[in-house]
């Protein structure tokens, strides 16, 4: 991982210098020449670039750059001035950081951060300064039961693709019976939360849940604990899911596993060996959907980082997608109500994951792609390839279930839904 960081720094220097625009020290600050029309758009970018989750905090940072690459640099006929800062994938970190992009650097927007656990941890003060954010972060009930006005998500909650992945396997896998292992965080907890709230829906029983620390030097003393099931669910993020699953595979264990968008995310497959062949996964994006929109993202990842994108890229650059259509609607930055009104009211047809649009609570209603990896289909040198096999539109955050009813229940967590019986 710290061979990858080195030759990303290196292409990312070639791709600014190519656009007219330098790295300030600390947080890579690109300076924006004046421009007569507007005064430049301030960008704030919070993501990781160290330790267990710098692998999608990486793709975070080049799925911005890709966009802003595409567009010289610009949104609405403004010149964008982006301010990049490293929360070093920790709660106190993130809120130092956010502060310093706020009340330092007077960012007009802020996108990020990663982590479930960075974005409950800035909430208060997001709202406190009235800042439109656009999250990577999952963090569900930010967008339900407390819902943040100045907040929206293009990506996913946590449980998100989830709902529809206990569907599926419960209904097209035909699984019984599942146990469950993800990080001891709160993404991972909403993540199974949803997996478990929608296989049990359809018939099937998670039959247990292990709760690894998210750094944790071997998966061995849990994977030993999988037993009495027919399946694996797996909510591992950032470079994670490749130790699982190698660990997973040595193990000797042959249960089918599935997992959400981090756990078999595209970016991820150079990386698996044969001990991921046959996962099944979902995602609000594939390397795989066929538009014009997703193979220039494709190909802006590739020629400016050599790396093929995830959704941790993908979300990004659709953030921007989101931010520059609220600018070209009028959006005024310097009233924050009427921003975030304009991002809000923000519809995409045209984006690498498909269309897409937000609830009322700020939260993106789009399609989920149910994918198995295996050998058929793949291509850009790639072994491995995340085949569509199932799509899932207009998938909102509350499944199936109606949202005062959805609402009604805690936010999922360790302990909801409890274990049954099976």
């Amino acid at each position: 991982m710290s061979h990858k960081g080195r030759s990303s720094k290196v292409t990312r220097r070639a791709l600014l210098a190519g656009s007219a625009a330098g790295v300030g020290a600390a947080f890579g600050r690109f300076p924006a020449p004046a421009v007569a029309q507007a005064a430049p758009f301030k960008l704030g970018l919070l993501t990781v670039k160290t330790g267990p989750l710098a692998q999608g905090g990486n793709q975070m940072e080049q799925g911005v750059l890709t966009f802003l690459k595409e567009t010289d640099n610009m949104m609405a006929g403004r010149k964008v001035e982006l301010v990049i800062a490293d929360t070093g994938g920790a709660p106190a970190g993130a809120k130092t950081k956010v502060q310093e992009l706020v009340e330092r650097d007077r960012i007009d927007v802020l996108l990020g951060p990663l982590a479930t656990f960075e974005l409950y941890a800035i909430n208060d003060y997001i709202q406190q300064q009235k800042i439109p954010t656009l999250s990577l972060a999952a963090a569900d009930n930010l967008t339900q039961r407390q819902p943040n006005p100045y907040l929206l998500r293009a990506s996913a909650t946590s449980s998100q693709a989830l709902h529809p992945m206990g569907h599926y396997a419960a209904t097209e896998l035909k699984f019984k019976r599942t146990l469950a292992i993800g990080e001891d965080l709160s993404f991972d907890y909403e993540e199974i939360g949803g997996y478990q709230a929608a296989f049990e829906k359809d018939g099937g029983c998670v039959v247990g849940k292990l709760w690894p620390p998210l750094v944790t030097p071997d998966y061995t003393p849990y994977i030993a604990q999988i037993a009495d099931c027919d399946s694996v669910c797996q909510g591992f993020a950032g470079s994670n899911p490749l130790r699982f699953m190698k660990a997973y595979g040595e193990s000797g264990l042959k249960y089918p596993v599935v997992t959400g968008w981090t756990g078999g995310d595209d970016a991820l497959l150079k990386s698996f060996g044969d001990e991921a062949i046959g996962m099944v996964s979902c995602s609000p994006y594939s390397l795989e959907i066929p538009t014009e929109r997703n193979q220039r993202f494709i190909d802006g990842m590739q020629k400016s980082f050599n790396v093929l994108p995830g959704f941790y890229a993908a979300g990004l650059y659709i953030s921007c997608q989101v931010v520059e259509a609220a600018l070209k609607a009028g959006g005024d930055t310097a009233n924050k109500e009427k921003f975030v009104a304009a991002l809000r009211a923000v519809s995409l047809t045209d984006t690498p994951r498909g269309p897409l649009k937000f609830d009322h609570l700020g939260n993106v209603v789009g399609s989920f792609y149910v994918r198995r990896c295996g050998t058929e289909g793949a291509k850009y040198g790639l072994k491995l390839w995340n085949k569509i096999i199932k799509t899932y539109d207009n998938v909102s955050q509350f499944w199936t279930w109606p949202e005062q009813e959805f609402l009604a229940h805690p936010v999922y967590s360790r302990d909801y839904p409890p274990l049954q019986k099976c």
